[in-house]
């Protein structure tokens, strides 16, 4: 699992994980040099973060991370990325990440083209940048912001995230991302209650999509 020292909990993704059998290894963004060999590992979880992939001052740990994600997709190896996960698929397998023209926070929904599988929503969403997907990946959701689900080979990525829950947005909304719902024009206060409001029905189509992604990746790994 690849995410931020600060802020790696893989919430209900990683819930439905171990329940099929996973365990994960905690590699932070900050210290690659301390990541361990991608040799023996079955799956590669991507997390989000308050990072932009085209910020200068954190371009040596992006490359190290686009190396990652680069030899587990040839290598076939299962990656699930999520939010700026999903901006690293883009950017390390030839899409292109950007500011996003509609920036989303809160719980929204998606169009999805196989909501079997991906639901609608609504999604917790907070992100201020949007991707192009890679050539040789299909678009299964999107919103007015950009794609929201790609998948090509073992690789899949949604720009919402599936993973979260109610105490992660506790601490989203008091402490590194009250200026962000300012930007937006939110609260913390109804941010949380649009959670308490949505999170069980999330859980249960977070739950359906890792289901479906393991179907699709199935453990000959």
């Amino acid at each position: 699992m690849i995410a931020n020292a600060a802020d790696a909990d893989c919430g209900f993704v990683g819930e439905r994980f171990r329940h099929h059998g996973f365990a994960f290894t905690e590699a932070h963004r900050e210290h690659p040099e301390e990541w361990p060999e991608l040799e023996g590992h079955d799956l590669i979880l991507l997390l989000g973060s308050e990072w932009s992939v085209y910020w200068d001052g954190i371009s040596d740990n992006v490359a190290r991370e686009v190396a990652l994600i680069q030899q587990a997709h040839q290598s076939r190896i299962p990656i699930f990325g999520i939010c700026f996960g999903s901006q690293m698929v883009a950017h390390a397998l030839g899409g292109r990440v950007f500011r996003a023209e509609h920036p989303e926070v809160g719980w929204h929904s998606v169009e999805s083209a196989l909501p079997q599988v991906i639901a609608s929503g609504p999604w917790l969403q907070w992100h201020f940048d949007a991707f192009q997907k890679p050539p040789d990946f299909t678009e299964l959701a999107h919103s007015s912001s950009g794609p929201q689900a790609i998948l090509g080979g073992r690789t899949f990525a949604t720009q919402f995230h599936p993973e979260a829950n109610e105490s992660m947005l506790a601490r989203w909304t008091s402490t590194m991302g009250i200026n962000d719902l300012q930007v937006v024009g939110l609260t913390p206060e109804a941010v949380m209650e649009e959670t308490r409001r949505n999170v069980s029905e999330s859980r249960r189509h977070s739950d359906q999509i890792v289901d479906w992604f393991l179907e699709l990746t199935p453990h000959d790994m």
